[in-house]
């Protein structure tokens, strides 16, 4: 596990494998980096990308800081993308997939985007 450090503070957990072009996964609000789907589908990326698995605020073994907001869970994404070179592919999961395109739309360097199962 490495962690990096939001913009307000707050330690975020993840977990990079794999080698090639950084890509994010962003799980639900349910989950964490070890349960949840981004994990076995970490492992099939990992052959031909830089997977980047992570703890979402206030889960697994990321802090959290309240009050909660989308906009911070935007900054925690772009701690990431900046951990992983500067650029990214971002893959949302249900609301992990909310929060790529607010991301996305706050103008994070986000190279590709893919959602599934927006809520």
């Amino acid at each position: 596990m490495s962690t990096v450090t939001s913009q307000d503070g707050t330690t975020i957990a993840y977990t990079r494998t794999g080698s090639g072009p950084a890509v994010i996964l962003v799980d639900g609000a349910m989950c964490h980096r070890e349960f949840g789907p981004a994990a076995p589908l970490a492992a099939e990326l990992a052959p031909h990308f830089t997977v980047y698995t992570y703890d979402r605020r206030g889960r697994g073994e990321s802090g959290d800081t309240e009050p909660f907001s989308v906009a911070r869970e935007v900054e925690d994404l772009a701690a990431l993308i900046e951990e992983a070179g500067g650029t990214a592919h971002v893959y949302g999961i249900s609301s992990g997939a909310a929060l790529a395109l607010e991301a996305a739309k706050a103008g994070l360097p986000i190279t590709k985007l893919a959602v599934y199962e927006f809520p």
